[in-house]
């Protein structure tokens, strides 16, 4: 397909570092072929949720072999019995949360990721607020001199039953309460438009916090390109405020990766250049 000259310009010129969420993109592939397909799509790096169950040997190979960069992880290894995921905000978990961390750092370093989400787990209430300070401030401490970076992220509800960051505000709180350099905000725009509606007021309200963001369309957390959100508004905001950190598709899609990928390459419906209009 031949693609009008402006769409070229608009992709070298404004789009952000993209990365894949191989967690979820590709699904019609094994994990391992996941890294060419990205990489033949025009993603630059990936995240995975949970690398725990992976060798760093095959991942770094496939890193190295289609020049991509691993963006970000969740920290602690996933919980297969179902409950929330995490311990920094269970009360008397410290040293679940401890050990789970030095785990995820371990895995971290040996695969290259430049990124690691926190998870929070369940909990409610002045205590729980006060154990994820303290387990953020001793986790930033273990990483001071490391080129990884933490970050943390409100999910809402309707998706984590239970989960303690639940709100934005709760989170830049966290943030400035725990005052650490390597500590920033994970924007993913599928959970703000859930718990806050406005994703571009949103993100004026935090973009200072922001270490990476999150793509995804609300309310079916599929394909950014359709939903109540204008993915291309999104861009032209975090472009005119300067972010120069990555922005990763995660997303289940609707029919195969492959097919859902306009978005990535230009072909937004109507819209030949930058700033088209929004999709409903």
């Amino acid at each position: 397909m031949a693609y009008p000259f402006d769409i070229f310009i608009y992709i070298d010129a404004y789009m952000p570092k993209f990365a894949a969420n191989l967690t979820l993109l590709f699904p019609e592939l094994t994990f391992m072929d996941r890294f060419a397909a990205a990489a033949d799509a025009g993603f630059t790096g990936i995240e995975v949720l949970f690398p725990y169950d992976h060798s760093a040997v095959d991942v770094l190979s496939r890193l190295r072999r289609h020049k991509l960069d691993f963006v970000s992880m969740n920290a602690p290894p996933p919980n297969y019995t179902g409950r929330p995921r995490g311990f920094a905000a269970v009360v008397g978990g410290e040293l679940n949360f401890r050990r789970d961390f030095q785990r995820a750092i371990r895995v971290a370093n040996a695969m290259g990721a430049q990124n690691v989400q926190i998870m929070a787990g369940a909990g409610t209430g002045a205590e729980a607020h006060t154990t994820m300070v303290e387990n953020l401030r001793w986790a930033s401490a273990e990483l001071a001199g490391s080129a990884i970076k933490l970050t943390i992220e409100p999910k809402s509800t309707r998706d984590v039953t239970g989960y303690f960051l639940s709100d934005l505000g709760q989170a830049i709180d966290l943030i400035a309460e725990v005052d650490a350099p390597n500590l920033g905000l994970q924007f993913d725009t599928y959970h703000i438009a859930a718990i806050a509606g406005d994703v571009i007021a949103a993100w004026n309200r935090c973009r200072h916090l922001v270490s990476h963001v999150q793509i995804a369309s609300y309310p079916e957390r599929a394909e950014p390109d359709m939903g109540e959100m204008s993915l291309w508004d999104f861009f032209n905001q975090i472009d005119a405020d300067g972010y120069d950190g990555w922005v990763s598709a995660e997303y289940a899609p609707r029919g195969t990766t492959e097919q859902g990928l306009g978005w990535l390459r230009g072909q937004m419906p109507n819209t030949a250049s930058r700033g088209g209009r929004a999709l409903a």
